[in-house]
């Protein structure tokens, strides 16, 4: 595996040390080139070492990690963020496609993270992935995902998302105008989508928005949506389903 240069940055110095460690001894592919304990810190070692990767703190004084952003015209190097356990944050990286690790670090999670580290980093793509980071963490909520189709990533709103179906190990987002297959299952948008009362698990396979109904069949327990959409429910979801309806 060719080597991977990267920066660490977190203001506390015992958790510079513990990433360090677990680098070295567990990740020998990565070249640790420099320590910072600062947003400002990082801005100049990055210039200094062009590195493939930075591993960044998202709680800091003066600026938080993701403000590091604001420094740079193109960001050309990947961000893995380091972050306590913070339920919104974590949802905000995973909308935009974003890796992060949570504190205290897991071994496995760690070299998962690095193993996706390319040299052939899209400038572009890390680009819309961070510009849409720093707008959903602005937001008191989730309001849309990063997804990708041909290619080429959409921002694509919740509100816009008639529904989601398992396709295996995917899933795949419909929209009035567009389909996007992700490499995610059903249970991750379940979760995305919990705040959000008008979509609900109805099937095994799919999770819709009761805001594109356009007509339900009590006998086949199939549910008509937009966009000419069939969905199937759940025998064990009808009850839940047409309580849902009445309201």
């Amino acid at each position: 595996m060719n080597k991977i240069n990267a920066i660490l940055v977190d203001d506390e110095e015992r958790a510079r040390d513990v990433l360090e460690n677990l680098l070295l001894r567990f990740c020998p592919s990565v070249n640790l080139l420099a320590k910072c304990s600062n947003v400002e810190q990082a801005v100049e070692a990055i210039k200094i070492h062009q590195p493939d990767v930075v591993f960044l703190d998202i709680e800091m004084p003066n600026y938080a990690g993701y403000e590091l952003v604001d420094f740079f015209t193109d960001i050309n190097f990947e961000i893995i963020f380091v972050t306590a356990y913070d339920q919104y944050a974590i949802k905000a990286f995973e909308v935009s496609a974003i890796d992060y690790l949570l504190k205290p670090i897991e071994i496995d999670r760690l070299k998962e993270s690095v193993a996706r580290v390319s040299n052939k980093f899209d400038k572009q793509q890390g680009n819309q992935r961070m510009a849409h980071l720093k707008e959903t963490l602005a937001q008191s909520e989730v309001q849309s995902i990063l997804a990708s189709k041909n290619g080429n990533q959409y921002v694509v709103n919740f509100d816009k998302i008639i529904a989601v179906e398992a396709q295996e190990a995917y899933s795949c987002i419909h929209t009035k105008t567009d389909r996007y297959v992700m490499s995610r299952n059903l249970k991750y948008f379940e979760r995305m989508l919990s705040e959000h009362p008008n979509f609900i698990r109805v099937h095994k396979s799919w999770i819709i928005n009761v805001n594109f109904i356009k007509h339900y069949t009590k006998t086949d327990l199939s549910i008509k949506l937009e966009a000419d959409i069939l969905a199937k429910l759940s025998k064990y979801k009808k009850a839940e389903f047409e309580t849902l309806l009445l309201k």
